[in-house]
């Protein structure tokens, strides 16, 4: 695969694709910064830390049964997973197998926000950042 559009990337909230309704997806891998300078180093040495890793994503609102907003904040019953940890899996071209090219991103994260705002004339998106429960997995055999 080589330079592509944006627009066939997957994602899956637990087992629920949520592909139809996402407008971007920002997979920000971040690792603390540990300093081990010693006596003798002209400047500062640096080892990465632990990883603090967050998944921003926009989605289109919709509230229909079984759409993202029941989804994540879940129905007026409860079950929603705002509050909880979700698995999230991205592959940024959908409908083709997992690869090199085509990467498999897995991360659990902590869904802390559900925000929900809307304006006269314009679609109503939602867009969250989620903190990455450990790390980020990056596999190149699977499936999506």
């Amino acid at each position: 695969m080589a330079t592509f559009l944006g627009n066939t990337v997957g994602l899956k909230v637990g087992t629920t694709d949520l592909s139809a309704w996402v407008n971007s997806i920002t997979i920000n891998q971040e690792f603390d910064t540990v300093e081990v300078t010693a006596m003798g180093n002209s400047g500062h040495v640096l080892l990465a830390g632990l990883e603090n890793s967050t998944i921003s994503i926009e989605f289109n609102a919709d509230f229909a049964a079984s759409a993202v907003n029941q989804t994540i904040n879940g129905t007026a019953a409860g079950n929603g997973l705002v509050g909880s940890t979700a698995s999230l899996t991205i592959l940024p071209v959908k409908g083709t197998a997992v690869s090199a090219s085509n990467p498999l991103y897995t991360a659990t994260v902590l869904v802390t926000q559900w925000p929900q705002a809307f304006s006269v004339g314009e679609l109503a998106t939602v867009l969250v950042t989620w903190p990455v429960n450990d790390k980020i997995t990056k596999a190149i055999t699977g499936t999506f």
